[in-house]
Order: structure tokens, then sequence, then C-alpha cells
């Protein structure tokens, strides 16, 4: 398992406001700071609201899931903060906003809180009064196949799980052409990763994974998922009987030094007017409460707009705003934790070509793509005669080759042709 990352995130400017609109504004400089919190906040006795907002400019070769990963955020989190920006080849020396501050979900603060809707969990822990959060970013089920509501409870702990394989996952495999083993054993084919939690939800677990870019996302059967460095701390911190409390709220308001936030997600079409008229009525009661005019344009386009992040709605005094609670720029990583290890392609090795594209940006989007499939498909891009191929390899069999072929059909529907290895000459005779 590879190590967190050690590196320590090193900022340099701070960001004059706590609203989207200033993104594209010049930072002030001259505010240094030698951490960044990434899954540990302290939770002020008042407040809902942790983390702050950062920014980093990309640099050639990045994708937004190996910044999302190095960043302990999730694919989803970041896409829709930066809206344009894409996904698997964004432009070198764009600035990206990374949603690293959260509204906690309107929940008891005990226990694990998932929210289904933000794609987050956060597990607090309570010492001598002082309240703790540790939050990471999930994975969820699809909407054919969503996660349960509800509270539930961890009921046992597994350290490399055998993956027990449901009936109506086999089947929907097969049909795929894809007949699964009734048992897969802990290894980098086990989709549960390396550790697992089991709720007292029947067949539910909170597990790691073979696939991390897809954390962010509603891809699972129902479980949750979670980065392999993230699986490991929780498994960790969580005793058995832990309490988890899974629920579904896109739209979510608290508050912090007393200035009111917003935080709007994403939310599917048959829950949108419910959630709604919930959070109006929220607002309502507490503009009522407190006396103070909120700013129901910027609400409005907030709602709207839905990029997940919070963003004040009353008025920001000269006295509020911690400076630990500012956004602010940081120097990027010399290192993206996750990021996938392309080897040397070599010419006795067996190798796959998945296409041959005439514009470069889509070779190179296809190829990350590629690279962030779980377990790992090593790709890249080779320039040819006016074209862009995409070699997938080096393997070190033909079965493994047939099987990345095999893979590449079933789950991006690309037809690949094989390439076999190059015998070297030795002495005048071929090997």
């Amino acid at each position: 398992m590879t190590k967190a990352p050690e590196e320590p995130l090193v900022p340099i400017y701070a960001e004059e406001q706590l609203v989207p609109e200033d993104v594209d504004k010049k930072p002030v400089s001259g505010y240094v700071e030698d951490k960044v919190e990434l899954n540990e906040f302290s939770v002020a006795k008042g407040d809902d609201v942790i983390g702050r907002l950062i920014f980093i400019t990309l640099e050639k070769g990045d994708t937004l899931p190996d910044i999302a990963r190095h960043f302990s955020l999730g694919l989803d989190g970041v896409s829709d903060a930066n809206p344009g920006v894409d996904v698997w080849s964004p432009e070198a020396g764009e600035r990206v906003m990374l949603p690293l501050s959260f509204i906690l979900p309107d929940a008891p603060r005990k226990g694990i809180v998932i929210n289904l809707a933000t794609m987050r969990l956060f597990e607090y822990k309570e010492d001598r009064g002082l309240l703790t959060v540790l939050t990471y970013p999930v994975g969820v089920g699809t909407e054919e196949k969503p996660s349960p509501k509800g509270l539930m409870r961890v009921v046992r702990k597994v350290h490399l799980p055998t993956w027990y394989v449901p009936t109506s996952i086999a089947k929907a495999h097969l049909k795929k052409g894809d007949p699964l083993p009734a048992t897969v054993p802990p290894g980098p084919q086990n989709p549960l990763g390396e550790y697992a939690l089991y709720l007292s939800a029947p067949s539910y677990l909170i597990h790691g994974t073979n696939k991390p870019a897809s954390i962010g996302l509603r891809a699972t059967n129902g479980c949750i998922r979670l980065y392999p460095e993230s699986v490991k701390k929780l498994y960790e911190a969580t005793p058995v009987k832990t309490t988890v409390n899974m629920v579904n709220q896109p739209y979510l308001l608290g508050q912090r030094d007393g200035v009111v936030y917003l935080e709007a997600h994403v939310t599917t079409e048959d829950s949108n007017g419910a959630e709604l008229e919930k959070i109006y009525a929220k607002l309502k009661k507490v503009e009522k409460k407190s006396g103070r005019m909120l700013d129901w344009n910027k609400i409005d386009t907030v709602l709207v707009e839905a990029r997940g992040i919070p963003v004040p709605i009353s008025e920001i005094r000269q006295e509020s705003g911690k400076i630990d609670a500012m956004p602010m720029d940081v120097k990027h990583p010399g290192k993206l934790f996750g990021r996938p290890e392309i080897p040397e392609l070599k010419s006795d090795a067996w190798s796959v070509l998945v296409a041959d594209v005439r514009d470069k940006k889509d070779a190179l989007r296809l190829s990350a793509i590629i690279n962030h499939q779980g377990p790992p498909i090593p790709a890249r891009v080779i320039s040819e005669d006016g074209s862009y191929r995409v070699v997938a390899g080096p393997f070190n069999t033909i079965k493994d080759t047939k099987d990345a072929i095999k893979r590449l059909k079933i789950d991006l529907e690309l037809d690949g042709k094989l390439i076999e290895p190059i015998k070297q000459e030795k002495g005048g005779e071929k090997l």
C-alpha cells in the first residue's frame, strides 16, 4: 500500500473574501502557513462549518482525479467546484479551487455520519468536552442501486476481506460477458480493498477499493467506498458497535463566527423540489430568529450553481472570520500522492494498441482515463505521422495482455489490438 503524502502543503497567499466570484481575483500576498488540514478538524461550540477553501495552479500532466486524491477530496466535488475545467486533461496553469471547507450534516454529532448527497463521511470523536471530526470523501450507490439511508452500526471489521460475490452482481457481469467467481480472495482484483467494516444493514459495507478514481462518484452497488489510505485510518479509529447514520442532504445551512453559510450540491430530480422547500423554510427561520437580513440574490445563485462549497449569505462583520478559515493558494506538491506511475514501454514486452487518434487532446484524455482504471492499466500517447496512438502496457505475459484487452472492452467499450513483443537479436540470432 502506498503511504499517505508526507510533504507539507505550504500556502503562499490568502484570499480577500469567502465568495466564489473571487476565484479569479488576485490573492493578497504575504500570508504563509505551514500546514493545511485535510481530514481532521476541531469543531468549535456553536459552529457548523469546518476547513477552508484552497486554490492550486495545475501543472502539465495533472488530472482532477489525481488532484482530488492528493487532497482527500472526491472527483465530483472538485469537478463541481470548477465548472468548465477538463477532468482528464486540464490546461497547465489553470487555477482551480479545492473545496476543503464543509458544512456539517444536520444530524447528531456522534459516531459516523455519511451525507450521501455530498459523498462525504464524518466521524465524530469527543475528548474532555472537545469535539473533533474526521472526514473523508466516499463513493456511494448509483441511482439504480442507492446506498441505504437511516441509522445502523458497525457489526464487525475485517482486514484483507474476501469478497463473496452477490448473485445480482454476478448476473450483471455475466450479461456483459464478464463471468465472476463465487468468491474473490484478498489482492488487487478484490473490489473491497484491504479493509472492510460490515454494517447491521445486511449486505452493506464501508470498505476500500481497487478503483480510487471512483471516489466521489455514484458508482457502487450501494456500499460506501473510500480511498485505500482513508479506509485504513477509519478502520483503525472505529470500534465495533459504532453508529452509522446515512443521510441525504444536498442543501446545507450552518454558521461560523456568527456568519451564515449555505452549501448546495447537485441532486436527483425526484428529490429536488422537496429538498428546496426544506432549505427555504430553514433560511426564513434563521433570518427571523437572528433578526439579520440574508442575501437572497446570493442564495438563489448558490442553489442554482450547486458548486458544493460553503458560501457566506449574511453580512461578514469586520471582526468575523478567523484567519485560519480564510481561503488561500498552496504550492503544487512535488509529487501527487496516488498518481498512477506509467512504466516505460519496451519493444520486447506485450502491449495493446487502444486507439489511433488525430487530436492530441483527445488522445491524452483517453490515456488518462485508461490509467485510472482499477486495477490500473498503464497507457501513454505516442506521436506518429501526424496522429496519436494510445498504447497500453507493458504486460509480462500474453494472458495479462488479453485480460487487459477484455477489460478495455467491458469497462470502456474499446477494441484493443494485441501488439506482440519484438524479439531481440544476439550474435546475429533472434532470441
